[in-house]
């Protein structure tokens, strides 16, 4: 197995003959200028045409061998450096359907249809404006220092990862077929838990599972002066609501990680009339398999129990239709990395991390046999982040309208992580 004789080799690559601090340092006015493009100008997920063609101009610029429109717009860049293993990293290429309110003076102004025809707000809110940029920096550090490294670099743009689609999509497509397939995959992510400058690792289960399921209740339309010649949907989406927090905090054994979040609810017209039926979207999360199966039976039975209390016309339609499962980063990986990381940016830079309740479709290619290691990516400005911690508040999340990394020096820090796990895994 690769992975068994990378990890008994020696942790760190020979030393560039220029500095990688100066090296991340002489690659950052073009990663920074395309990281404000592409915050000006995002895409939501399965329409990110533009920012593919930019990502995909840029690697070609640098001498990678480029295929566009894999898995819808995804892009894949191959660079070979002789024989060893193929390595790949991976980016994201889509934004969010948020408004941005970080009032930066490059912030997103776009607005797009969604997939509903609904006009929305477009913002980058979740850091893949930052990956994309980290991704393109470290391409062209590890082209210009082929003597560094030896065998393929495989960069992957994914589309649609906001839908947890993308990546299955590529699959699908043939990425592990149509080209070198990798003996390891890698990625971070940038958020506001950690200072920028410094790097989460951790082995074993990163994240979790998620589950988005949109449930439709059924009632009978009427009079909103009458509702007694009605069945109430509303009332019914209350009660549901209410009920489906019992699942976590009753039926999961305390412990185990349920989280179960109703993010929208659609239902009628008009103060005064009682419509037809409601609509609400939920997020679930769990790490563990049998608590996830847990969860989902114990929303079905929810669902349909609340529409027989109210004696709706119909059962609920219950529709789970995005679905992923948990990272779960190597072990291997995690042991042969960790050192590097820690001898480039300082141990006390090099945090060890607990499991994180978001998801990630980067789960779709560990489930295809390829080993992995995810990170995070710290990303809030450090003082910022200690006045937050000291008065119990939070920074704005990812998600949020006000999510803005401290750009600088959390692109450095991604560029020279990422140059640093390459250099260890193709020596």
């Amino acid at each position: 197995m690769l992975l068994t004789g990378l990890a008994a080799a020696a942790p760190l690559a020979a030393p560039a003959a220029t500095p990688l601090s100066q090296e991340v340092n002489d690659s950052y006015a073009q990663a920074y200028k395309l990281y404000v493009d592409l915050h000006q100008h995002p895409e939501l997920s399965g329409n990110e045409s533009q920012t593919a063609s930019k990502v995909a101009a840029a690697l070609k610029a640098q001498g990678y061998t480029v295929t566009e429109h894999v898995g819808g717009t995804g892009v894949v860049a191959i660079l070979k450096n002789g024989a060893g293993p193929t390595i790949m990293l991976r980016t994201e290429l889509d934004a969010l359907p948020v408004e941005e309110k970080t009032g930066l003076p490059y912030a997103s102004k776009v607005r797009s249809k969604d997939p509903n025809g609904r006009d929305v707000a477009v913002g980058h809110m979740c850091g893949h404006d930052v990956h994309m940029s980290a991704l393109v920096g470290t391409a062209g550090i590890m082209a210009r220092s082929k003597a560094t490294w030896h065998g393929t670099l495989m960069l992957v743009g994914q589309p649609a990862e906001e839908t947890i689609a993308g990546a299955k999509a590529m699959v699908r497509d043939g990425l592990f077929t149509r080209f070198p397939r990798p003996d390891a995959a890698l990625a971070l992510h940038v958020g506001n838990d950690l200072p920028a400058g410094k790097i989460g690792i951790l082995a074993g289960i990163y994240n979790t599972n998620a589950d988005s399921i949109r449930i439709t209740l059924y009632g009978k339309g009427g009079h909103g002066s009458a509702p007694h010649t009605a069945v109430d949907p509303i009332v019914e989406a209350a009660r549901t609501i209410l009920a489906l927090q019992t699942i976590p905090s009753r039926e999961i054994k305390p412990g185990e990680l349920a989280v179960v979040t109703v993010g929208y609810v659609t239902a009628g017209t008009k103060n005064n009339i009682i419509p037809d039926q409601a609509e609400m979207g939920l997020t679930v999360r769990t790490y563990k398999q049998n608590v996830r199966k847990q969860v989902l039976d114990a929303i079905t039975r929810i669902a349909n129990a609340e529409a027989q209390v109210s004696n709706a016309p119909r059962p609920p339609t219950i529709d789970r239709y995005e679905t992923t499962d948990a990272v779960i980063n190597d072990q291997a990986l995690f042991d042969r990395i960790k050192p590097s990381l820690e001898s480039v940016l300082g141990k006390e830079n090099v945090v060890t991390e607990e499991p994180i309740t978001a998801s990630e479709d980067f789960s779709a290619y560990v489930a295809e046999k390829v080993p992995g290691l995810f990170l995070s990516l710290g990303g809030a400005d450090p003082e910022k982040l200690a006045q937050a911690e000291a008065a119990g508040s939070h920074l704005p999340s990812n998600h949020s309208s006000g999510f803005a990394p401290d750009i600088d020096p959390a692109l450095h820090t991604a560029i020279t992580t990422e140059v640093t796990m390459l250099r260890t895994m193709l020596k």
